[in-house]
């Protein structure tokens, strides 16, 4: 009888879900509906039911299952409340077991589980203690350490968005601090640094509307006030992964999310000003992109159980 395991990564939008082989070879993905109405009660019903499904569909086994959520999850797969689906502080873990009656169920952080698939099966791929950032509407992170993920005490280890990079900031973080990363690394971050040092000659004058992707864009093509933009997004950038660095001494970088689809051109500046805020001990680090995209997080989910 045939053996799977699915990979679990509860988004604000959608359940993207992947079935496994037991040597880790993915071999269907689908996605569900995220239900959030009444506290997201019918979330994990509908991710089992559509397990169940594909159970039915193929015959067979489930061994595992492993799920990522985007909020601080302890290692014991409780929840600490996670506001974008309405839920409180409950075991996750507990729950899908109960439902599935599959006992081997594994419940993380989501940023922290798609560091795990990268380290895996993608750009963190030779390594096995690697710092991920994302960078997309927020700015994620997690930390693997020796090839598990450093969850810490509350579950909020890898909170890389939230180290603060500077002190004279007078605008509020989404967390309720100032000067937080999020605010120059993020997508909406980058937007915010080009408006704030707007220049009357930019390209970007004037536009009704301008995103990340204009800005590393205009960049590339050689306008002057675009690279001011990148160089200090990367400035902000590197100085919060080499204090990361100075924690927890990774063997390697993976940057990830929609923004990293800028490519070399991210790696470059956030490398430079890494190297010049690290110690001796920790210059030159490996610098990568991300390789799975919106897979990271299933492969890392079934890593988690894999990995027992």
């Amino acid at each position: 009888m045939a053996a799977y395991y699915v990979g679990v990564d509860v988004g604000g939008t959608t359940v993207k879900m992947g079935l496994f082989s037991d040597t880790g070879e993915l071999l269907e993905k689908w996605e569900i509906k995220t239900r959030k109405e009444n506290n997201g009660e019918n979330i994990l019903p509908d991710v089992v039911e559509s397990i169940e499904e594909k159970r039915a569909e193929r015959g067979g086994n489930i061994k595992g299952i492993g799920v990522g959520i985007p909020g601080p999850v302890t290692d014991d797969g409780v929840i600490l409340k996670c506001a974008n689906l309405g839920w409180d502080v409950f075991s996750v873990k507990n729950t899908v077991a109960g439902l599935t009656g599959v006992g081997n169920v594994k419940v993380g952080n989501d940023a922290n589980v798609a560091a795990l698939g990268e380290m895996w099966k993608g750009g963190g791929r030779g390594y096995d203690s690697i710092v991920m950032v994302t960078l997309g509407t927020g700015v994620g992170g997690g930390i693997i350490h020796k090839g598990k993920i450093l969850t810490g005490s509350k579950g909020a280890g890898g909170e890389i968005g939230h180290t603060k990079v500077e002190i004279n900031e007078t605008e509020v973080c989404g967390c309720g601090n100032k000067g937080c990363l999020e605010q120059y690394a993020s997508a909406t971050g980058i937007v915010r640094l080009a408006k704030k040092y707007m220049k009357a000659d930019s390209c970007l004058a004037g536009r009704d509307r301008i995103s990340a992707k204009m800005i590393f864009d205009e960049a590339k093509a050689g306008d002057a006030y675009c690279q001011e933009t990148v160089e200090r997004f990367g400035r902000y950038l590197g100085i919060a992964l080499s204090n990361v660095a100075h924690v927890v001494d990774p063997e390697a970088f993976v940057i990830g999310g929609g923004v990293s689809r800028a490519g070399e051109i991210i790696l470059n500046v956030v490398e430079k000003y890494y190297n010049e805020n690290a110690m001796f001990a920790l210059k030159d680090k490996e610098f990568r992109l991300a390789e799975l995209g919106n897979d990271a997080g299933i492969y890392g989910a079934v890593r988690m159980v894999l990995l027992g």
